[in-house]
């Protein structure tokens, strides 16, 4: 294999419904900086039916050309109608990067299309960086259970890949009117050939939170004791009308369920405010709020990792502090309606 013939750094553009997943346009953030420090193109790769309008965000938010299957047999996602459209792709052009969301639909195809090609992936990637003169990927993310951070490498094939997870990048802002270059491409699949159908979608609503979308979070850890204790989270959320977040423990304790669980092994959150409480601070939760707006702490102990990571940090007893906190906001809150009447 000569490293000579591969070259640009791609993103696979996931699309649903006519729409962009957000992951994919933070990628293309992420996927510029590689390119540059390269001095290589990036690229998108769009698959699905009647896709090719997309092609032009696409452009807005950083790719210098975008490859574009549009065929009736993509209209909806399976993973060997996609795998062999995004395997021809790669095989006519050779990219040295792809990136992918960690999203289930990016895990999926990222690792049959490693399967086939074959060549490495690193999974659940939180930090992105390449060397400028060799083209090494260098792709990395917590291991053994948060404690250590791990750069994987793919030394031996091209290209390399990593699944990114949703809002651990940020997109760039969008330029108006930008463009680029279209390689609209086609490959031969035929429905009958098809070894998986699509029957029904079934959607389901659900009324879990989605502590991803919140703008204020506050998170609790095992430092509030029990699950007594961590009604106070409750408490201070709904007085600031945020939502409840929790470390892994909180979780595995069964103090709360899995959907408000943020870190690694749970959910990513930007929120505008994050309220780290009884929280030591593992790089396993760090990862997954430290793009947060405003980081503050509340713990005990001094020395906690999490006075490391945060943008104001209170010493104390949360059961002490708490209270207090939501008796204040409560005035507060009470005067802004006030005074808006």
């Amino acid at each position: 294999m000569s490293f000579e013939d591969y070259r640009g750094v791609w993103v696979f553009i996931e699309e649903k419904e006519g729409k962009i997943a957000p992951v994919s346009l933070e990628l293309l953030g992420a996927g510029r900086k590689l390119a540059d420090k390269r001095k290589v193109e990036l690229a998108g790769v769009l698959i699905g039916d009647g896709v090719k309008n997309l092609a032009s965000t696409v452009f807005e938010y950083g790719a210098d050309t975008v490859y574009i299957y549009d065929q009736p047999i993509f209209k909806l996602y399976r993973t060997e109608s996609f795998m062999k459209a995004l395997l021809h792709c790669s095989e006519k052009h050779k990219p040295e990067i792809i990136l992918y969301g960690a999203t289930s639909t990016g895990k999926d195809l990222a690792s049959a299309v490693a399967t086939d090609l074959p060549t490495g992936l690193t999974a659940d990637t939180t930090e992105l960086d390449v060397e400028e003169d060799t083209g090494l990927l260098l792709a990395s993310r917590p291991a053994f259970g948060g404690n250590i951070m791990a750069t994987i490498l793919c030394k031996k094939y091209r290209p390399q890949m990593a699944t990114v997870r949703p809002k651990v990048m940020k997109a760039l802002s969008p330029e108006a009117g930008k463009t680029g270059t279209v390689v609209e491409e086609y490959i031969d699949l035929r429905e009958e050939n098809m070894r998986t159908k699509v029957l029904e979608i079934v959607r389901e609503t659900t009324k879990k939170v989605r502590i991803d979308e919140a703008d204020i979070v506050v998170a609790g850890g095992k430092g509030l004791g029990s699950a007594e204790g961590f009604k106070l989270i409750h408490q201070l959320a709904d007085t600031l009308g945020g939502v409840v977040g929790a470390s892994r423990d909180v979780v595995e304790a069964g103090w709360i369920e899995h959907h408000h669980q943020v870190g690694q092994t749970g959910v990513t959150v930007t929120p505008k405010i994050y309220f780290a409480i009884g929280i030591s601070g593992a790089i396993q939760h760090i990862v997954g709020m430290k793009n947060a707006g405003l980081i503050i702490a509340i713990n005990k102990d001094p020395d906690a990792a999490i006075f490391q990571s945060c943008h104001y940090g209170i010493v104390g007893d949360a059961f002490e502090i708490i209270p207090l906190m939501v008796q204040e906001f409560k005035k507060e809150l009470v005067g802004e309606e006030a005074n808006h009447v």
